[in-house]
């Protein structure tokens, strides 16, 4: 049976989070649907995945909370279980930065539709900036975009203090679904820079809607599931998951002499010690 998968993320001020985290991880379940919501005093950011019909009962229960009303998801689908079961966390940001001044309930940067984004990026005035961590950009980004080389999205206001405002007048971000961008602009914007474009819906939105042929992005998308990656038109890509480290891993990876499924990979074989082969060779048995 193919399953849809929602990616959902409002900015909007929901001080009661803690009181809707057990009603709505209630319905839910109810609904069978497995994924993950995290809900934040800043707003909602979730990924589900079930049903047609789950998957809408769940988009309506929440726009029917007036705060939500014009709650926007973007779909896919998978012919499996993306996610092992269904969880409701809160935490103190949807997205971890750690920098006060960055509320996108306050300021954002100019959304730029998919259709606008190679005209934008392609303007040799405007600096283009992919604000995900290394390993996501290491499988895939746009032509000519700056990798700032982080480990988490917490190491990025470090990289945006390198830069001068006065030399950047135009600066253009994305990510995988936009709503790190949301929050990178309004630091940027908090920090001195005065034209800060994201990309609406961000890469995803733009893998559904541009053809490859016009397309200005280069190689696979990294999701945070079980798919581990997606192409254009939102197709399963080539990439596995390392059950050791977590890191996607390509074809040639998984042709390396250096991999054992399950056990290790060209990323993590050596923090490899003994002790940890005999756990991981247990927990893989365990499978």
């Amino acid at each position: 049976m193919t399953l849809v998968v929602a990616t959902f993320y409002k900015f909007v001020r929901l001080p009661d989070c803690a009181t809707l985290q057990p009603v709505l991880l209630e319905y839910c379940q109810a609904q069978a649907l497995r994924g993950t919501i995290l809900l934040a005093p800043e707003g909602i950011n979730g990924t589900i995945a079930g049903t047609r019909q789950a998957i809408d009962r769940v988009l309506g229960y929440l726009r029917s909370d007036q705060r939500l009303s014009d709650l926007d998801y973007k779909e896919s689908t998978a012919l499996s279980p993306p996610f092992d079961r269904m969880k409701v966390r809160l935490k103190s940001e949807i997205v971890t930065l750690g920098v006060p001044e960055a509320d996108p309930t306050q300021q954002v940067g100019t959304y730029v539709e998919p259709k606008d984004w190679n005209a934008l990026i392609r303007d040799p005035d405007v600096i283009l900036i992919d604000t995900r961590n290394q390993y996501e950009v290491a499988i895939g980004t746009f032509q000519g975009a700056q990798n700032p080389e982080t480990a988490s999205f917490r190491q990025f206001p470090d990289y945006v203090q390198q830069l001068d405002p006065a030399q950047h007048p135009k600066v253009a971000m994305f990510c995988t679904g936009g709503i790190r961008c949301e929050k990178a602009s309004a630091l940027m914007l908090a920090r001195g820079f005065q034209q800060v474009y994201h990309l609406k819906g961000g890469i995803l939105k733009y893998l559904e809607d541009v053809p490859p042929e016009q397309s200005l992005w280069q190689g696979e998308c990294f999701v945070f599931d079980q798919r581990v990656a997606v192409q254009h038109g939102l197709a399963l890509g080539s990439h596995e998951m390392c059950l050791s480290c977590g890191h996607p891993l390509s074809q040639a990876d998984q042709e390396s002499p250096l991999f054992e499924y399950g056990i290790i990979c060209p990323h993590c074989y050596q923090d490899l010690t003994p002790e940890k082969r005999r756990r991981q060779i247990a927990r893989h048995q365990q499978r």
